[in-house]
């Protein structure tokens, strides 16, 4: 039941009272006993009993896309080997290195199997033999192709999909790819309703609407707007999440993310919180993030990035300043790894990379996502600083190294 509120019936009365004082003043009504004529309470409560304009009603839209949207269903065996974030639901957070500002946030959804808890510290081991996972998923094509994301069936020795008319059917797992978290399932059949990725990336202050399966109550529709772009949570390398504010909970991971055409603008995969519940910040992978992974694990089962050989790090505002950059930009090159793509372009320790093929690198991260969507054997010019000039070499992107 939902807890009360408790207002005093005279405090009540006083607020109302107060606010029909003013309305009644702003009409050139006499308020000085409080009181306001019948005929302008009247009007009073005629203006407000009448509907309001431009309010967006998102029935329409979710009445088309949410019979795409799937529960995932896992079952995992050899529980002992993975991660201790795991939490039972298909929702788990990511590996922060220590004293990362969302390290104690996250830690809330390392939740607990019946009778144990698991904490902080190294992997342990867990004696049970297998395990259940719920997730969300979305169909993308008619042929049964479904997205969701790689921690939901990370280790799954059966996956399941529950559609929106309750439906179950079988689903094998085509491609993962655990630096996106994104899996590709298949399920057979032919006639499948699905729904498209956004070719256009979602603006902040958008609308947005989310269907998933939260604690396993599958078809759960929640909205709120694009609260910011871009957002780093050190989950992986590539991070580049999308932040909504959208109601987004364990078992939502996998779900969809829709603009008001019914379009896929991100994958739902972690939320931040300091109870482990939904407080109005979530993060999705954007749709263009979604369609390149997809793409690939589609045509190979695995994903193939690009590789240039090169470690980074950040350009300070004192690094700037000690080679001569007006302002904090690019990837400073630490080192250019012997024999790679960029060491016999020319690249050098100690330059830094401000442009790939023309285009700003504002920050490290940035130059690594541009080389891993790139793909091997396509030539990229980079635009370095050293010494004080730039200069520009091309070079033929290499595929990234197995445990890079």
């Amino acid at each position: 039941m939902l807890d009360k509120v408790s207002t005093p019936v005279r405090k009540r009365t006083a607020k109302w009272l107060g606010a029909a004082a003013v309305a009644a003043l702003i009409a050139g009504g006499s308020v000085g006993t409080g009181f306001i004529a019948p005929n302008t309470a009247h009007a009073e409560l005629r203006s407000m009993s009448q509907p309001v304009q431009n309010v967006p009603s998102f029935a329409d839209v979710i009445e088309r896309v949410k019979p795409a949207v799937v529960a995932v269903k896992v079952k995992v065996q050899n529980v002992a080997d993975r991660d201790d974030d795991w939490d039972g639901s298909g929702f788990s957070a990511p590996d922060l290195p220590p004293g990362h500002p969302l390290e104690r946030f996250f830690r809330q959804f390392r939740d607990q199997f019946p009778g144990e808890r698991f904490g902080r510290g190294p992997r342990q081991e867990r004696p049970r033999k297998f395990g259940q996972a719920l997730g969300s998923g979305f169909f993308i094509s008619a042929d049964g192709y479904v997205v969701t994301n790689n921690h939901v069936v990370d280790n799954a020795s059966e996956v399941q999909v529950t559609m929106d008319d309750g439906k179950t059917l079988d689903a094998k797992v085509i491609g993962t790819d655990s630096k996106t978290d994104l899996a590709l399932l298949k399920v057979e059949g032919n006639d499948f309703p699905y729904v498209r990725l956004a070719a256009q990336k979602a603006r902040i202050g958008d609308w947005v609407v989310a269907i998933g399966n939260p604690f396993g109550l599958g078809g759960t529709v929640t909205a709120g707007i694009v609260s910011a772009q871009h957002r780093d949570i050190g989950a992986g390398p590539y991070d580049d999440f999308i932040q909504i504010d959208a109601s987004v909970n364990k078992g939502n991971s996998g779900g969809p993310t829709f603009n008001l055409s019914g379009e896929v603008v991100g994958v739902n995969t972690a939320i931040f919180s300091p109870s482990g519940g939904n407080v109005g910040i979530a993060f999705a992978i954007p749709a263009s993030t979604v369609d390149q992974v997809v793409t690939s694990l589609k045509e190979k089962g695995s994903v193939t990035r690009g590789f240039i050989g090169v470690q980074m790090q950040p350009v300070t505002k004192e690094i700037a300043e000690a080679i001569g950059l007006k302002e904090p930009k690019g990837a400073l090159v630490a080192e250019a790894i012997k024999d790679g793509p960029a060491a016999k372009a020319g690249v050098r320790t100690g330059d830094t990379i401000i442009a790939v093929n023309g285009e700003p690198i504002n920050e490290a991260k940035d130059l690594s996502r541009k080389v891993a969507q790139t793909a091997p054997g396509k030539s990229l010019s980079l635009t370095l600083w050293r010494e004080g000039k730039e200069r520009t070499v091309t070079l033929e992107v290499a595929s990234q190294p197995k445990g890079v």
